[in-house]
């Protein structure tokens, strides 16, 4: 399977906590892995509704905070078409969860399914409109297709779900804490693996064997998580799999953008 790093939505710029790589904006980073049967876009980021009217899908508390780019070529539907493929090629995407950075994008691409934790539908539903879940991502009436992590399958010690309709190499893998129903998507690249852990952390020092969060990005993810001692469990068990298996497996996450730079090249 051919995979693409896509940064479907600069943010804020940050700066590094040690001297050496230069601020950069955060980003939303996303894949998009080419099948024998069509696309697969794990997250959307920001949407084509979401850079025309921010304040109107994503919530100007959110804009604010966040202080969104929002240019149309960064959005996925964009740079899919660049790289030479139609939107309607997207058949699957896979969100780690249903915050607006996360799932922006899910109206520029109605006739895909979206596999989500049922927790985490759930949640969304039950709660929006709120900072967090914002109901113009899905008022198009996705297709959605839920999961629960149990039973499950053995991924290098987590849990894994095999979503329908999509091949082995691709797994649901949940790493709980940050929302109701948040999961990592696990990508087979070759003899190795891409994790793609969403918010599960944020910035590439905190799985170090001594952990050094980024003071601005430990702000955001300690003010959103819903479940703090779970939130920190998962970072833990991510820490031992960067410790275990580095040589089979690569973690990154949703907002670092100096491990999207490392992966995208």
């Amino acid at each position: 399977m051919n995979i693409h790093h896509l940064n479907c939505g600069s943010v804020r710029e940050i700066e590094a906590t040690y001297s050496g790589p230069p601020p950069a904006h955060a980003v939303n980073h996303c894949l998009l892995v080419e099948t024998g049967d069509g696309l697969v876009l794990v997250e959307t980021g920001l949407g084509l509704d979401d850079v025309r009217d921010p304040d109107g899908t994503l919530g100007a508390e959110w804009v604010e905070m966040a202080q969104p780019v929002l240019r149309e070529d960064e959005t996925a539907v964009r740079q899919i078409e660049r790289l030479g493929f139609s939107p309607s090629d997207v058949r699957h995407v896979i969100v780690t969860h249903l915050d607006v950075d996360h799932c922006g994008g899910l109206p520029d691409f109605p006739d895909a399914h979206v596999h989500v934790l049922a927790a985490e539908l759930d949640a969304a539903l039950a709660e929006a409109p709120s900072r967090r879940y914002r109901p113009a991502h899905w008022a198009h009436g996705p297709n959605w297709v839920t999961y629960s992590p149990e039973p499950g399958d053995d991924w290098f010690g987590f849990t894994s779900v095999q979503p329908k309709g999509l091949p082995a190499e691709i797994r649901l893998v949940p790493l709980g804490g940050h929302t109701a129903g948040h999961t990592g998507v696990a990508v087979q690249d070759g003899d190795r693996w891409l994790l793609h852990c969403g918010d599960a952390y944020y910035y590439h020092r905190e799985l170090q064997a001594s952990p050094h969060p980024h003071p601005l990005m430990d702000l955001v993810q300690t003010s959103s998580e819903i479940h703090h001692d779970l939130r920190l469990g998962t970072q833990a068990r991510l820490r031992e799999l960067v410790r275990d298996h580095a040589d089979e497996v690569t973690v990154f996450s949703a907002h670092d953008p100096w491990e999207f730079a490392r992966l995208a090249g």
